[in-house]
């Protein structure tokens, strides 16, 4: 071994150590969603729609239509049949087996477990003696593993591992994590200090192999994941087959982690990169990779979101472009980085205690990822448009599928991102009706919260320990509500006016105190206490920086966590050829038999029309009706617009 290589590895050697030294950071840590229980008006029909219908057609899609399934009964034939499909196919099958293990905690289906047991009985029989699993290598390509970092074995092999351990977690059924445990050793066998270098092409597994140490405490799973995210940015990354690949930053792995300040290339790559480095961040303490994702995370919210908290921009490497642009009608916003964003948020917050992560944690949920599944569950955006001349429609399925699986797996776990705890408190993040208990250091909280949010801004909590326990309540006061609209100055309310929100206990005004934008209830807690949170929930108009040109001239609307938008089909088809007035009025009405039940905005706006001899124009005051963007295009396929024009020069009428 040369002098060179030795060097190197003991260098890696002290910086692990020297990282595994520090302490944890996690300020709490979240309630897992198999102990919540959501009986919210709002996300409950969603949750029950994407057990039964949603999950049907991945079930469908999966096993018949397409033949993800079908390629590991190849493997398991051995008679040099031929591998169908895409090379990545294999982490749609285990996406959707993570789903379903969600799902069987909030509704239960004894048919649906069959099926997944099925489909787990399938995959084992698949796997090498080695440990090595995939479809796409092993149907006759095995000589070829792991010699081209791009080709997503590591991919696959990540979403495999999450869906064991979530599968595990539901069922205590431990076939599917044995067989993630042997893909794991095969992989550590071969990569890590001191073996072959490894940069992953499309990051998942190290966010995964956290995961894997959480359940089995096993730390060669964590140092693995580690490991992997310092190869990054060190030119080791060879053997892509991608034209793209001739930039690095497509997988950011320009410079290392740790030194990495701006977001770059692909948008879900670069989430569940940086997801995996806040997890391992939250075990070693790792303060390089805490300033680093901080640094990125600014350059995301402040300079590369989408008011819904959508992110990249650009279709062309599905992902980032530069800093301000943001185009609405070519907004590709791909629903699986919306879903990213809100993996990368949540840990954001656990790792600081700072609420603005779950302000856009929020935005995202409800808007960007929301909008990627229909209300009847049956459909799908890949991409999610913030204007649509009437072209774009939901897709049954697509022959990249990530999505429709990824949306399945985010919701059917949503209780994760409600509340959390530690030895001091316990935090509401999410207004969500549901319960849960909160382990408060030795004493078990029970929580009970009831709301109509989005729709109506008072928040009721009930909690109920046994006896008089003394701890603090730490409950999230969006930044909406304080008059910002996200964190920074990307967008911002016109109306800098800020709309008080009230919190009681018992009846009585609460005595509280703001802190990394948590209202925080310190006191004794006895069983029966309720508090109340009313938060303001007028319409806000939204402005862009100037920066912004496509959003020049123009306003956006807002109101409590829901971005609006104008669609054809409650405008007498039209949605681009209104004039947003300064002085507009907006009411805002809740429609319980409009789109399964929304609030909808009603003003009046001048619109523009060309006369039938297209050669004068004319405006009329109409009533204009707005609703929630995540509900549109829904009742087929129309126009629709998010960025509302104030200005005449920028109506585009026919369209």
């Amino acid at each position: 071994m040369n002098s060179i290589k030795i060097t190197f590895i003991i260098c890696t050697f002290l910086i692990s150590t020297a990282a595994f030294a520090q302490a944890p950071k996690r300020q709490f840590e979240p309630v897992n969603f198999s102990q919540v229980t959501i009986t919210d008006s709002f996300w409950k029909p969603t949750l029950d729609k994407v057990a039964t219908t949603t999950l049907q057609a991945c079930v469908y899609q999966t096993e018949v239509k397409t033949p993800r399934i079908r390629n590991f009964e190849k493997v398991a034939r051995d008679k040099n049949e031929k591998h169908e499909g895409i090379f990545y196919d294999d982490s749609d099958v285990f996406k959707a087996l993570e789903a379903i293990a969600y799902s069987l905690k909030n509704h239960p289906n004894p048919e649906l477990e069959k099926k997944a047991d099925e489909w787990i009985d399938k995959i084992g029989a698949a796997q090498l003696e080695d440990g090595y699993i995939n479809t796409y290598y092993t149907l006759g390509r095995l000589n070829e593993r792991w010699t081209d970092m791009s080709m997503h074995e590591d991919y696959n092999g990540g979403h495999l591992i999450e869906a064991a351990v979530a599968y595990y977690q539901v069922t205590g059924k431990r076939k599917l994590l044995d067989v993630a445990i042997r893909f794991a050793d095969h992989f550590d066998s071969l990569f890590g200090p001191d073996k072959k270098h490894w940069v992953t092409g499309h990051q998942e597994l190290e966010l995964a192999l956290v995961k894997l140490y959480n359940t089995t405490q096993n730390k060669k799973y964590l140092t693995l994941a580690y490991w992997l995210l310092e190869e990054r940015g060190h030119k080791y990354a060879k053997g892509y087959t991608w034209t793209e690949w001739k930039d690095t930053a497509y997988a950011q792995d320009v410079v290392p982690v740790r030194e990495q300040k701006e977001i770059t290339g692909h948008a879900v790559r670069a989430m569940y990169l940086y997801t995996g480095a806040a997890d391992v961040a939250a075990l070693t303490g790792d303060e390089g990779y805490m300033k680093a994702m901080q640094t990125v995370w600014e350059d995301v919210v402040h300079r590369n979101m989408y008011i819904t908290g959508g992110i990249g921009s650009s279709g062309n490497n599905e992902g980032f472009s530069n800093d301000y642009d943001l185009p609405n009608e070519q907004a590709y916003c791909e629903t699986c980085a919306s879903v990213g964003m809100v993996f990368w948020n949540q840990r954001m917050n656990l790792l600081t205690g700072n609420s603005k992560f779950i302000d856009v944690l929020e935005r995202s949920l409800y808007n960007g990822a929301r909008d990627g599944l229909s209300l009847q569950g049956d459909r799908f955006f890949y991409g999610n448009p913030l204007a649509s001349d009437g072209r774009h429609f939901r897709r049954e399925w697509f022959g990249t599928a990530c999505c429709p699986a990824n949306i399945a797996r985010l919701v059917s776990s949503l209780g994760d991102y409600i509340y959390g705890f530690s030895d001091q408190g316990i935090w509401v993040n999410l207004f969500i009706g549901s319960n849960t208990t909160a382990q408060v250091g030795k004493t078990p909280v029970p929580i009970n919260m009831e709301t109509n949010y989005p729709w109506d801004g008072t928040i009721k909590l009930t909690v109920q320990p046994k006896t008089k326990t003394k701890f603090k309540l730490h409950l999230r006061i969006p930044g909406w509500a304080q008059g910002e609209a996200v964190p920074g100055d990307l967008f911002v309310f016109e109306d800098k006016t800020k709309a008080a929100f009230t919190l009681a206990v018992n009846g009585k005004v609460a005595d509280f105190k703001i802190e990394n934008g948590y209202a925080i209830i310190e006191r004794d807690w006895k069983k029966g206490d309720q508090i109340e949170l009313v938060l303001p929930m007028e319409v806000k108009r939204i402005v862009s920086r100037h920066e912004v040109k496509q959003d020049e001239g123009r306003i956006a609307l807002q109101r409590g966590p829901l971005v609006y938008c104008v669609e054809g089909a409650d405008n007498g088809g039209q949605a681009w050829n209104l004039i947003i007035p300064d002085n507009a009025i907006f009411q805002a009405t809740y429609q319980k038999d409009l789109l399964e039940g929304v609030t909808t905005i009603e003003f009046e706006a001048p619109t523009v029309q060309i006369d039938a001899d297209g050669q004068s124009v004319k405006t009329e005051v109409k009533k204009i009706i707005a609703i929630p963007y995540y509900a549109w295009c829904n009742r087929g396929q129309n126009p629709m617009q998010v960025w509302l024009p104030r200005k005449i020069q920028d109506v585009k009428v026919n369209r």
